[in-house]
């Protein structure tokens, strides 16, 4: 049999130096025994797939509202292929893929319900401004329970990959800067292919300069940037693109902006209307009926202000449920 104590052996027989090993965890906020088969970056992974807010994901929107289509990518799925990408060049660099895919898995834990069109809105609405990175964090930290217990309580490395896996502080593990890129090669490109099957764009239609770069699929894109990324990163503890590579990510990314995630065909004026309505609706209903949130977090209520709490609880909504919990107010 395998034990804990093996893992952590064999990391450092195999791993990379640069690899963030197990046995050297900064840690947790609150020690618990360690778990005898398990490594602690396991256990983390673990805890967030279990998790409520993870399953969640599954119904919430990555860019097409209410897609009529199965096809269509959702959180969660885009949460999938971030963990599947990282993995890959985790491996290929010997770095701990049980940390990469901890960190890649609750990247988006705190995502609102109508994907960034959502975030926007509550963002307005919220005194303090909302970020989902943020968000996660807080997810992991105070809402999910562990047991009885309100939070996590996942290692260091993991909450700093979470927390800055957007923005412009880099973290501070190798494994969280692989998720880091990994997360923007994943949706830049798996947006582009679901723009094409709806039919907002064509594949002739992207700039040539970044197809002639990067590649004229879906595939050959993520398999030349994952190549990159692990040529470019062997021996550093810094991981990064080429210089060309990630100039023709980031125009490819511009583009996608331009000509998708604000064409009135995925976002029409009615369903900004719609989404500004719900969540406005919903966040001005619970403010003026403090006891329903109060209620619904009796022990956070004594140490958050109830604004906060109306905005983790329509944070943590399906698109579906902030949907029907609408309609419902407005009967």
């Amino acid at each position: 049999m395998i034990v804990r104590t093996d893992i952590e052996k064999r990391e450092y027989e195999y791993l990379s130096p640069f690899a963030t090993k197990a046995a050297e965890t900064k840690g947790r906020a609150k020690s618990e025994k360690q778990c005898d088969i398990r490594t602690d970056f396991q256990r983390d992974r673990d805890r967030i797939i279990h998790s409520k807010s993870f399953r969640r994901l599954m119904h919430k929107t990555q860019v097409f509202l209410a897609p009529e289509r199965d096809h269509y990518r959702t959180r969660l799925t885009h949460t999938i292929e971030v963990a599947q990408i990282a993995r890959t060049i985790s491996r290929a660099l010997g770095l701990n893929e049980d940390l990469t895919e901890a960190i890649a898995m609750g990247h988006d834990l705190g995502h609102t319900p109508f994907g960034h069109s959502g975030e926007q809105v509550l963002s307005r609405l919220y005194s303090k401004g909302f970020r989902h990175n943020e968000q996660s964090l807080r997810v992991v930290d105070v809402l999910e329970f562990h047991g009885t217990e309100r939070g996590m309580n996942l290692t260091a490395e993991v909450r700093d990959g979470i927390l800055n896996h957007t923005g412009p502080v880099m973290p501070f593990t190798p494994e969280g800067q692989v998720v880091k890129t990994s997360d923007r090669i994943a949706y830049i490109n798996h947006d582009i292919d679901d723009a094409i099957r709806s039919g907002v764009i064509t594949e002739k239609d992207l700039p040539q300069d970044c197809v002639s770069i990067l590649g004229d699929s879906h595939k050959r894109r993520i398999d030349t940037l994952v190549k990159d990324m692990i040529a470019n990163s062997e021996g550093s503890p810094v991981i990064h693109l080429s210089d060309e590579k990630l100039s023709a990510m980031n125009k490819l990314r511009a583009y996608m902006f331009e000509n998708v995630y604000h064409n009135e065909k995925v976002k029409s004026a009615e369903d900004m209307e719609r989404i500004e309505e719900t969540i406005g609706s919903l966040f001005r209903y619970y403010n003026d009926n403090p006891e329903l949130i109060i209620a619904e977090f009796p022990d956070l209520a004594e140490v958050c202000s109830v604004e906060e709490l109306i905005k983790d609880h329509i944070a943590g909504m399906t698109d579906r449920y902030a949907e029907n919990t609408y309609l419902n107010i407005m009967e």
